[in-house]
């Protein structure tokens, strides 16, 4: 309903009803790579392309069949209303308006009905997980080239974050990275196009927040942009998108949504009309997560709902240290093999965090409110925030999630020993610490730490040892 006339598509993964209503649109498809978010694998939904020729009838009986190899696709109108799809590689160099595609998925269909439109629509593979400021560049180039009206993505964090950032560069061909990533420092957009965002995993949210992150590989570090005019224009939260989430997936993206709902109920940036969304989106996640987890199907929908809600806390509340730890850790052992999966690196981490926090008294208050809304127990706000703590643990005892990066396996798994070394752990601490500090979520931790602290936050964080400072 975002717009007049009436506008349906459906591509990537199964997208129940429609993506959204509008006028008649042209658009540039950009697809991912064979890959989800926490590198897990996230099949189209309900079945698997056939012959390269996926034929599916809409709600009115429309058919669209569209060739899964395709680059290009041509919808029109039919005199008598119906869609006659023509399967076209040509590049169409002429008048019709474009847009954006991003997804995880590879694309199934493209089914329209309605009036008086035409759409027009290219491909743009190879987004891969925690998307580098390569992606980003060379997707903005093709965007340039293309010169879309509306950028639509679809997928995971990944892929939505990857073309928020090919958005910005699409609009200012000179903007650099290092400009991109200043906070809140964004110009402003929409003069070339409108984003729309459609997610297929439930814990991100980054299709309703001001956010995105994008690693630099060869410093192994990931950059979170941040800024409102990032915001995509419109949402679409249709909860059979992540019914075809592996089990993984689920767990670690369920995690990265409780950590965005704690952390704005914490912020320092909280208010009348964030609390109410973080604490809902707490209650949901305690009760939903790990039945989502165990294969409930009505629950996995009650998940994308949680997420998106804690998704809109957090980009108006902002978050807190468990997240800029998480930004500097993720890809700082890549050399070793592995990522420290993002969600993943949030369920180990929170719980230490709240620890440290805690000392805050207005803190330690907020905690134990959030403890209170999950029914947790505690006499006092010392017991409130300890038993939040056990509970949080337990959950990623009954998600498979490691307590710390010490036993965090190159599969994500729990693992006597993990992927990172010691030594090597401690011999890049000191810059991981700094980097952490500078990142944009630090500002609005309610407890600020200093160097030494961060240091010695991130070696509980590694061994699990207790957080006493």
């Amino acid at each position: 309903d975002c717009l007049e006339g009436d506008f349906a598509l459906a591509v990537g993964a199964h997208l129940g009803g429609g993506l959204c209503r509008g006028l008649g649109l042209g658009g540039l498809f950009v697809q991912g790579v064979d890959g989800l978010d926490d590198h897990e694998q996230h099949k189209c939904h309900d079945e698997e392309i056939d012959d390269g020729v996926d034929e599916r009838a809409d709600a009115d009986g429309h058919i669209a069949n569209v060739d899964a190899d395709i680059r290009e696709v041509r919808i029109e109108e039919q005199a008598d209303g119906g869609v006659d799809d023509i399967i076209d590689q040509r590049v169409h160099d002429g008048g019709e308006r474009r847009a954006d595609d991003h997804t995880n998925c590879h694309v199934q269909h493209v089914a329209a009905h309605g009036k008086g439109f035409e759409f027009l629509e290219k491909l743009f593979e190879g987004i891969e997980s925690d998307p580098s400021v390569d992606t980003v560049m060379k997707g903005a180039k093709v965007m340039e080239e293309y010169g879309p009206d509306w950028i639509v993505a679809i997928g995971g964090g990944s892929p939505i974050d990857a073309a928020k950032a090919m958005w910005v560069k699409y609009e200012y061909p000179d903007i650099t990275f290092e400009e991109m990533c200043k906070v809140f420092g964004m110009p402003k957009l929409r003069k070339k196009a409108h984003f729309c965002a459609v997610s297929s995993t439930s814990g991100t949210a980054t299709e309703v927040t001001a956010f995105s992150v994008i690693t630099d590989y060869e410093k192994g570090i990931k950059y979170p942009l941040a800024d409102f005019e990032i915001t995509p224009d419109v949402a679409i939260v249709d909860p059979d998108l992540a019914e075809t989430m592996p089990k993984k997936l689920v767990a670690h993206t369920g995690m990265d949504a409780m950590t965005h709902a704690v952390e704005a109920y914490v912020s320092t940036a909280h208010c009348d009309y964030t609390d109410p969304l973080a604490i809902f989106a707490i209650r949901m996640i305690q009760g939903d997560l790990v039945d989502s987890y165990n294969g409930d199907m009505s629950k996995r929908d009650s998940m994308h709902n949680a997420q998106c809600l804690a998704g809109m806390a957090f980009s108006n509340a902002l978050l807190g240290i468990v997240h800029s730890m998480a930004h500097k850790t993720g890809a700082a052992f890549a050399d070793y093999g592995a990522h420290i999966i993002h969600g993943a690196a949030n369920a180990m981490y929170l719980p230490k965090v709240i620890a440290f926090n805690a000392k805050d008294p207005e803190a330690k208050k907020r905690y134990g409110v959030i403890a209170d809304e999950m029914k947790l127990g505690g006499a006092n706000d010392d017991e409130k925030v300890g038993l939040l703590i056990e509970y949080l643990r337990g959950m990623n005892d009954a998600l498979n999630i490691p307590h710390c990066i010490q036993h965090y396996g190159p599969d994500s798994y729990p693992t006597e020993q993990g992927f990172v070394p010691e030594n090597v752990f401690l011999e890049r601490l000191p810059e991981i610490a700094k980097n952490a500090i500078a990142d944009a979520c630090t500002g609005s931790n309610p407890r600020q730490p200093s160097q030494e602290e961060m240091e010695k936050l991130l070696k509980c964080c590694y061994y699990d040892t207790e957080v006493d400072f």
